[in-house]
This record gives C-alpha cells, sequence and structure tokens, in this order.
C-alpha cells in the first residue's frame, strides 16, 4: 500500500473533473492510473484510493468478514460500494455523477491525504471540520494514550 501525504487545493469544473496533483501524483508506486472513488464512512467526504491500496483493502475485509453473515454482508456491500475512475491524458479524475452529491455544485475541493487514501472535500465542509477541532493535542494524548495502556502522554515520563 503506498503512503500518500499531503494537502491539495484543487478547482472542479462543472463536469465535475479536477486536476490530480503533480505532488500526490509523484507518491504513486506505480503507472497504474486507476483510482476508486467511494463515499466516506465517518466524514462528509469522498474517498479517493488508488486501485492496488483499494484491492488490498478489499482483501484484507475478505480475510475477516463471512459472505454467510447477513450483517458481514452488509458491511462488504457498503465498504466496496464505489467506482472506478481513470486519470485522462490531462492528469485529470472526474467526479462520477453519484458521487457528487457529497460535494455538490462545489467549485474547489480540497485533497486531504490520510496515508492510505485521499479524501475529497468541498471546500467550506473542509474548513468547518478543522474549525471544530479545538483542542487537536488532548484528543491526541487521551487516543494515543489509550492504544499504548496510557491515560495521558505525561503518565509516560
Amino acid at each position: 500500500m503506498s503512503l500518500i501525504l499531503g494537502t491539495e487545493y484543487c478547482k472542479i469544473d462543472s463536469n465535475g473533473r479536477f486536476k490530480f496533483p503533480i505532488a500526490l501524483k509523484r507518491q504513486l508506486d506505480t503507472e497504474d492510473c486507476r483510482f476508486v472513488i467511494r463515499q466516506g464512512f465517518t466524514s462528509e467526504c469522498l474517498e479517493l484510493w488508488t486501485y492496488a491500496s483499494f484491492q488490498e483493502e478489499v482483501e484484507g475485509l475478505k480475510k475477516e468478514l463471512s459472505r454467510y453473515s447477513i450483517r458481514d454482508t452488509q458491511i462488504m456491500r457498503q465498504m466496496t460500494r464505489a467506482n472506478l475512475v481513470e486519470l485522462d491524458s490531462n492528469d485529470r479524475l472526474m467526479i462520477p455523477p453519484e458521487r457528487k452529491s457529497v460535494i455538490g455544485d462545489a467549485k474547489e475541493i480540497v485533497l486531504q491525504s490520510t496515508g492510505d487514501c485521499i479524501e475529497i472535500w468541498e471546500r467550506s465542509a473542509y474548513d468547518k471540520m478543522n474549525n471544530e477541532i479545538t483542542d487537536f493535542a488532548s484528543v491526541v494524548d487521551k487516543r494515543l494514550g489509550e492504544l499504548h495502556g496510557l491515560s495521558s502522554a505525561s503518565d509516560a515520563e
């Protein structure tokens, strides 16, 4: 799986196309210009995966979920409800019409890396989300402390 880093602001045309930033494209391991777009599950954004990363994600889910479980089948169905898209000859990606409702009639979008995929945000929704994070240091301290069995980072000292 490719590690993708960065935040990029892009203009989007009336057809739902945007130029894929060269700074992100250079980080891709392959010449494969296929991507997968799906709705985000925890935020009002879209997720853009390289095809290879998405394939790896689905393979991992298939190992954990049973196709004979109704709940697991529902999860798999939602996780793979996605569209395959490709860069055109001008390095543009088109957001499929059935995914455009997430960004509305946006003229500008933000591509925000999460490490393994890129979130696509309508600009004002992205700004609002960032403004809602008031004390990020406390969030990190609490969550990473939980993961490492600590009640806070100061307990580790």
